[in-house]
């Protein structure tokens, strides 16, 4: 039962990582603590990138979840069944 429930777990923390790196713009570079904002200056008209802090997951994020993942699902393997005599 506990074998079954950390392969569970472990599937459920590859999804919800995988939705949650697609959700905020599937970045597939390293992941990111501020995003450039083009802005426009009203005076001069040079354009300029401004930063926003804002959390972008990338591979990185994606890998440590999958690695992450298959560490439980590979914990489960180690698990010992009941062994029913009949």
């Amino acid at each position: 039962m506990f074998a079954k429930m950390l392969r569970w777990v472990a599937l459920i923390v590859v999804i919800v990582a995988f939705i949650l790196w697609a959700a905020t713009g599937a970045n597939r570079g390293w992941s990111k603590t501020s995003v450039p904002i083009k802005r426009t200056d009203e005076v001069t008209g040079i354009t300029v990138d401004d930063y926003q802090k804002r959390f972008v997951p990338g591979l990185d994020f994606l890998g440590a979840a999958l690695i992450g993942g298959a560490f439980l699902a590979g914990i489960s393997l180690f698990c010992k069944r009941k062994r029913t005599t009949v």
